[in-house]
């Protein structure tokens, strides 16, 4: 029997709204009680949506739950923009730490607390890194050793219970982050340069970038996000685009599932 894709895409629509959609909603209850949430978006284009050209971007959500030690949520949510009222709206009711990116449209949301994310820091510095000639030297590769001691010292403690993590984070992690803001004091890069982008980067999430030494259950990244938007991201270079909107979020539905369980 031959099905057509239209007809193929459609069950698997009617399945994810009308089946599907109920469980979604439960796992997005369970996610809000959760003391740490990531965050994080991807492109998504959606060929036939009211108001806007197939050509315009929209955006994939992806909220998942912390390194809790419970069973992980991982959540999608199609929306046709990046405004934080999307994250806000979805985050409503949460009121734990919430780790991101820099993106500022995360700061809508009352109630929490920003982490950040030293993995996107540590990628400043690395693209700030001369071409030629001895990166050993440079300013940005002082940043970036920064940044790998911090990351060296959570992978000695990944074992820990999260109370033992957060006195370790104490006792090793904060001299580190100490010295390295006196550092930064000192850097004057040039303005618009790679390098000034990572400083500036620094200083601005400067708060967000020490939270993770306030409880053990926070990371040091935001990585936990970036590694669930990726199966999507993958799947996108195979079918490029979503031809309706109603399309796109049954397939958030739908990954929702498939990747948390």
């Amino acid at each position: 029997m031959d099905l057509s894709r239209a007809t193929l895409a459609n069950w698997i629509i009617r399945a994810a709204h009308d089946w599907l959609l109920p469980l979604w909603e439960e796992m997005k209850a369970c996610l809000l009680k959760q003391p740490v949430i990531h965050a994080d978006e991807a492109v998504i284009q959606v060929l036939k949506e009211e108001g806007k050209k197939p050509t315009s971007e929209s955006r994939m959500w992806v909220y998942c739950s912390g390194n809790t030690g419970t069973w992980p949520v991982i959540l999608y949510e199609y929306q046709p923009s990046r405004s934080g009222e999307h994250a806000k709206r979805f985050l409503q009711g949460f009121k734990g730490y919430l780790q991101t990116d820099g993106y500022s449209g995360y700061n809508k949301m009352p109630d929490v607390t920003r982490c950040g994310c030293w993995a996107h820091l540590r990628r400043k510095f690395q693209e700030a890194m001369p071409r030629n000639g001895d990166k050993a030297g440079s300013t940005a590769a002082i940043g970036f050793d920064y940044c790998n001691q911090l990351f060296a010292i959570e992978d000695r403690l990944k074992d820990l219970t999260p109370e033992e993590r957060r006195a370790k984070r104490q006792e090793l992690a904060k001299p580190v982050l100490e010295v390295y803001w006196s550092w930064l004091n000192t850097v004057n890069p040039l303005q618009g340069s790679k390098l000034g982008e990572a400083v500036t980067y620094s200083l601005n999430h400067k708060d967000a970038l020490g939270t993770f030494l306030e409880d053990g259950r926070i990371e040091i990244s935001n990585n936990r996000a970036e590694n669930a938007i990726r199966p999507f991201v993958m799947g996108r270079k195979a079918w490029l685009f979503a031809d309706t909107k109603k399309g796109a979020s049954a397939s958030a539905i739908v990954y929702s599932i498939v990747e948390t369980v």
